[in-house]
């Protein structure tokens, strides 16, 4: 039997630093990731884990280094490409679900316009409502942001984010302010909705329990070089990026790194 084709990587980035001024937010930052990971990242709050998101979102870009999308420049905006929930849920109050699921679909495809007529509409309408019913809101399709729980317009920016068929879903603590019940349920939905679009995703959570739990692969920020007459001259790196499998157990030296106990994620 013949060994496995390596896969290529979809994401690659090499030496990307981002500073702002003389603060050094983030440095020598190299990995790649192929199509279909779930890379959970982890940090101590301030490190830099929110800047590294908006550099993959393209809403900012790197002071040195080069991230490549395919083997090519990352595009330095936004595209449908990627999508992205935060941990405020991102809907908009003055639509009912089925409009904020729709809305992003008509901004695809009339960009001009942002609104779709005729066959285009019913179309859309089709695939906003497979999406919503993907998320378990099609009972709630009529109602406004008001009317939902934290956990239902959670569902509801997934579906949003969704919909436009991204290749990358980037999560920014997106179930942070859930109770603990209704996060359970989330993460299920995640895992289910990562695994039927074949989605590569990226998530920032501060609940390492969370992070192992979901992803594929665990990166943890920090920074390895400190200078106590200037504490911004240094940013953060990758300092673990940890295969995760079946065996959940958190290696004694990361866990001291983090300042938690080991034993918790067996």
């Amino acid at each position: 039997m013949s060994a496995p084709v390596p896969q290529q990587p979809v994401l690659q980035l090499t030496s990307v630093a981002k500073s702002y001024g003389d603060n050094r937010v983030l440095e020598r930052i190299n990995a790649e990731v192929v199509a279909g990971e779930f890379v959970s990242v982890v940090g101590a709050s301030g490190c830099g884990k929110s800047t590294f998101l908006k550099l993959l979102l393209g809403t900012e870009q790197p002071s040195r280094g080069q991230i490549l999308l395919d083997g090519q420049p990352l595009p330095q905006e936004p595209g449908p490409e990627r999508g992205i929930v935060f941990q405020r849920y991102s809907v908009l109050p003055h639509l009912t679900v089925l409009g904020n699921v729709l809305v992003g679909l008509e901004m695809q495809r009339a960009p001009l316009l942002g609104k779709l007529f005729g066959k285009a509409r019913a179309q859309a309408l089709a695939e906003a409502r497979a999406m919503i019913n993907a998320v378990g809101l099609s009972h709630v399709e009529g109602h406004y942001p008001r009317a939902l729980s934290g956990g239902m317009q959670q569902r509801l920016a997934l579906a949003q984010a969704l919909v436009v068929k991204p290749r990358f879903l980037l999560l920014d603590e997106p179930f942070g302010a859930l109770d603990p019940g209704i996060r359970a349920d989330m993460h299920q939905l995640m895992k289910r909705l990562w695994r039927d679009h074949g989605l590569t995703v990226f998530m920032i959570t501060h609940d390492l329990k969370e992070g192992f739990s979901l992803g594929t692969r665990l990166w943890v920020f920090d920074k390895v070089r400190h200078d106590p007459q200037v504490p911004t001259a240094y940013g953060a790196t990758i300092t673990y990026d940890i295969p995760l499998n079946q065996s959940k157990a958190l290696p004694p030296s990361i866990a001291a790194a983090l300042n938690q106990p080991a034993a918790e994620f067996a």
